[in-house]
């Protein structure tokens, strides 16, 4: 199980980006790589396609980045914490927030 799930706010700990903060769009768990909103920037050139109605030029996209350079920010203590997992009494497995024990899954 990752300990970083889509919509997640994170802390970059590493790379250009280092201290910046940002939420999870999309995860590639193969890859050990996640995309995070407004981090990693690159520049790509884009062709018009009038269908799809996309104006042509040169467009901002983010690129992934390792998990490994990611940390949760803590819903309840608000600060980027290591992960560690739980089970609940009723069989569920939760991430869990080592600094305050507090539960990250909702």
């Amino acid at each position: 199980m990752l300990h970083i799930k889509k919509e997640d706010q994170v802390l970059v700990t590493g790379g250009r980006d280092s201290g910046k903060t940002g939420r999870v769009l999309r995860v590639f768990p193969v890859k050990s790589q996640a995309i995070v909103e407004g981090i990693n920037l690159f520049k790509r050139h884009t062709r018009p396609n009038p269908q799809r109605n996309i104006k042509g030029g040169i467009v901002e996209k983010e690129g992934p980045i390792h998990l490994s350079n990611l940390k949760v920010i803590c819903r309840e203590c608000g600060t980027a914490a290591r992960v560690g997992f739980e089970l609940l009494t009723d069989g569920r497995k939760v991430r869990v927030c080592r600094k305050c024990k507090g539960t990250i899954d909702k």
